[in-house]
């Protein structure tokens, strides 16, 4: 299956907390992010997390006082998002982020689509849309905050198996395709049941993104640029609305 969202509902989203070391672990590593950014509410609170997962950006964001509208594509991912996330204020839709504006909550001072979720989209007209839109939709001084894997250098031969994570139960490990404007990304799990083990395997196509690109459209769009870095493969970019 290449859909993104059927990939993560059908077999990614029971492994992903635990693909990236839980959910306390990256939810301490983003509250971090945001408090270093001074990412915090200025105005009227109200954030959207496109792409939220089971709550690592929204966790942290609701708890520095924002108001969360948390959307993603899996409901298991946000049944999962709204197991951790207790009496916090934040509400979740199950829907296409590309939708986000139908789902009106006031003037939005903050949207993130973090943790590779810009790679998901199907197209490069779809980011570009997606980013116009955002724009609009903040309100003046608003900020978006993005990350996604830079998927541009192309690696070769035995490289593209990457070992994610493993335990005495679970392999979890990756094999990349490369073609000129994505990659197949093929999610392999072997799972122990009882003496045996389980092959459980499926793939989706992500967008190959470059930074630089990605850079200067915001800035295009009308965007200044707060922040832009890479780290571990990792693209950071904190955009303002002028």
């Amino acid at each position: 299956m290449a859909n993104a969202g059927a990939h993560y509902d059908n077999h990614l989203a029971d492994y992903y907390a635990w693909i990236f070391g839980g959910v306390e672990l990256k939810i301490n590593e983003n509250r971090k992010f945001f408090e270093d950014h001074k990412i915090q509410p200025m105005g009227p609170g109200l954030a959207f997390d496109l792409g939220a997962g089971c709550g690592f950006q929204s966790v942290p964001l609701a708890e520095l006082g924002f108001r969360v509208v948390a959307i993603d594509l899996s409901a298991n991912l946000l049944a999962q998002l709204k197991e951790n996330a207790q009496n916090l204020p934040i509400e979740t839709i199950c829907d296409d982020l590309t939708n986000f504006t139908d789902y009106d909550r006031g003037a939005m001072e903050l949207v993130v689509c973090m943790g590779d979720t810009l790679t998901h989209l199907d197209a490069f007209e779809t980011v570009r849309a997606l980013l116009v839109k955002i724009y609009s939709a903040l309100a003046p001084a608003g900020r978006l905050v993005l990350s996604f894997r830079n998927l541009t250098r192309e690696i070769a031969g035995l490289d593209r198996f990457i070992p994610v994570r493993s335990n005495e139960t679970t392999i979890f490990t990756c094999f990349l395709e490369y073609e000129k404007s994505s990659v197949k990304v093929h999610d392999i799990i072997y799972e122990k049941m009882g003496t045996q083990w389980e092959l459980k395997k499926s793939f989706y196509r992500k967008l190959r993104i470059p930074p630089e690109w990605t850079r200067d459209y915001l800035q295009e769009t009308g965007f200044d640029i707060e922040f832009y870095d890479e780290k571990n493969g990792m693209i950071y970019i904190i955009a303002r609305k002028d």
